[in-house]
């Protein structure tokens, strides 16, 4: 939420990995009061000596480096031992902590007045003129987006988790369903990412790139399963989506003569499936389609094959 706050008021692009924010983090243990006790109880038992992990450089590693001072200082306790009060530096390749420079009290801070820093005492209209400029709280705008998106809340987690809430954002500007933004940012693209270990934003795919490819399918030139080789071929540097298109020669065959003729032929060839569907058993056909799509090498539309499939099968 923090990181979320700084970038928001734009004081900081907040990339730990380049030291633009870096955590100290203090951690120490006490003794559980009792398994009865009450958490007033359990907060009134004295913390343990601290210590300090300087200048951890993730959130991913602030949770690693917490995770192993707490079992560090658990196994030096219950084996009768003392923590020391000190600075430790954390290790992101061995995942391990190693001593720094002892810290005997908080006088080792050294804390004192600054004197180039004075006292600041704004007047109240002044803090109201500041207050409206402020832009809207990182946690309002999702859920406000959210809203407007129609997702559930375990889409916009994955969105959130992803990094995708500004390249989704500027993707339905551009033309996309907030739906299409969501699949092809928070699946392929997201899983090239983040097995390259780079942002969403830099796997070479632009939002107008999106919005290009949605409209390519919302226009019928394409179905899900061409959409998926275009947007591969796009990753791979082959051009943008209608380009990728074009060159693969990917297109929906919209000659309903030849689609009515290989559902002819794919039902000939499946007798036993067309009398389930004549049976009334409607989701075999989903087996009918998929011969379809095969004997049209993937160039068919699945839900025109769908409604042939049942007008010849079930007539009213």
């Amino acid at each position: 939420m923090l990181r979320d706050l700084l970038k928001a008021l734009g004081v900081s692009d907040v990339r730990m990995e380049q030291g633009s924010m870096r955590c100290d983090a203090n951690v120490s243990l006490r003794p559980k009061a009792g398994e009865d006790a009450t958490s007033a109880e359990q907060l009134a038992v004295p913390l343990g000596t601290r210590t300090e992990t300087k200048n951890v450089n993730s959130l991913r590693s602030v949770e690693r480096a917490v995770r192993y001072e707490m079992t560090r200082h658990a196994a030096v306790l219950d084996a009768g031992g003392s923590i020391t009060q000190e600075t430790r530096h954390w290790h992101e390749d061995t995942g391990v902590t190693t001593a720094g420079r002892p810290k005997s009290d908080a006088d080792d801070y050294r804390y004192f007045p600054e004197p180039d820093l004075v006292p600041v005492a704004p007047d109240a209209a002044w803090v109201e003129e500041l207050r409206a400029t402020l832009p809207e709280p990182p946690a309002e705008r999702r859920k406000r987006l959210q809203a407007d998106w129609g997702y559930s809340d375990l889409e916009m987690r994955d969105v959130i988790n992803a990094g995708a809430i500004e390249v989704i954002e500027e993707t339905i500007a551009a033309g996309a369903s907030a739906g299409a933004a969501r699949k092809w940012w928070g699946g392929e693209i997201a899983r090239r990412a983040n097995k390259a270990d780079v942002a969403i934003t830099d796997m070479g795919v632009t939002p107008a790139d999106i919005a290009e490819l949605d409209g390519l399918v919302r226009d019928g030139r394409l179905n899900d399963a061409m959409a998926r080789q275009v947007m591969e071929g796009v990753l791979n540097g082959e051009g943008g989506p209608t380009a990728v298109a074009d060159a693969r020669g990917l297109e929906l065959v919209q000659d309903d003569g030849a689609l009515e003729a290989a559902v002819d032929k794919v039902i000939a060839a499946n007798t036993d499936m067309a009398d389930k569907v004549r049976g009334g058993k409607v989701q075999a056909a989903g087996a009918l389609i998929g011969q379809v799509m095969k004997e049209m090498k993937g160039q068919a539309d699945a839900a025109k094959a769908r409604e042939l499939i049942l007008a010849r099968l079930l007539p009213s």
